[in-house]
């Protein structure tokens, strides 16, 4: 059995990134470890989810293991960084913020770890992170740094497919449904061209989707993703895409990622 770390920003990046490749992976009998840069303290909470006095830091890290256990993850850690807010944001300059932080620094944290564990796949972010988001970016460096300095297998970068976002919402045009285009689409993920992997999860979408019920300090009952109806959730939520570059010789591939990733093209 092989090993899976996933690297993220904040709690319940996992679930909505790679929420279905990691369902997957465990329920395979694979290790399993989650690994966040920042305990998210600057998520903006589901009003009245908070008890009187309790930090938005300790529920969000409380729910990550909720999630992990929904998961099937055997291991939470965090890095220790503070959330750095959106690009732009005064809190992006905050001392001691994910953004700000050495990405020398940041990945032998994050190395320790990786060397705990002897990884086959780490999972990241692609190079814009998503999105665009400070934190996401930052993952994308620290994870590719530490990689090298833990000799890691395969670096996967999880993304959105452009491209097959747009078809889908289309299609569900077609078929006479409504879909509001997201405003972010020209900043969302990665087109087609630039993905080389993908992981087929739609038998592990329910739990997905309570990895993401779990995180109920963001995501309350009318959320629009838990909103979905089912057929949607699946065919939205069950594929996850990554960027593998560079490349990974077939002669000396991981027996998790040979049985998980399959190429796009």
């Amino acid at each position: 059995m092989g090993t899976l770390v996933s690297f993220h920003a904040h709690p319940d990046d996992e679930s909505i990134a790679t929420g279905g490749t990691l369902a997957r992976a465990a329920a395979a009998g694979h290790r399993v470890v989650l690994v966040f840069a920042t305990r998210g303290e600057l998520g903006e909470p589901v009003p009245g989810v908070l008890e009187p006095g309790e930090q938005l830091a300790m529920r969000r890290s409380a729910e990550c293991y909720a999630s992990a256990a929904a998961l099937g993850a055997q291991r939470v850690e965090f890095l220790g960084f503070t959330d750095s807010g959106m690009m732009g944001e005064p809190s992006n300059d905050a001392p001691f913020c994910f953004w700000r932080a050495s990405v020398d620094h940041a990945a032998r944290r994050l190395a320790v770890i990786l060397d705990e564990e002897e990884p086959d796949v780490l999972t990241v972010y692609d190079d814009n992170g998503g999105y665009g988001h400070p934190d996401h970016i930052q993952v994308h460096r620290v994870g590719r740094r530490a990689a090298e300095l833990s000799a890691v297998p395969v670096v996967a970068q999880s993304t959105v497919n452009r491209d097959w976002l747009l078809r889908g919402m289309r299609g569900r045009a077609a078929a006479g449904e409504s879909w509001q285009m997201p405003e972010e689409l020209p900043e969302l993920g990665k087109p087609e061209a630039e993905i080389t992997h993908r992981v087929e999860a739609v038998d592990f979408v329910e739990q997905k989707r309570a990895s993401m019920r779990a995180h109920a300090s963001q995501m309350g009952p009318d959320h629009f993703m838990l909103t979905m109806p089912d057929p949607v959730f699946a065919m939205g939520m069950g594929t996850e895409f990554f960027i593998v570059d560079p490349p990974v010789n077939p002669a000396s591939a991981p027996e998790i990622f040979e049985e998980m990733f399959l190429p796009l093209r």
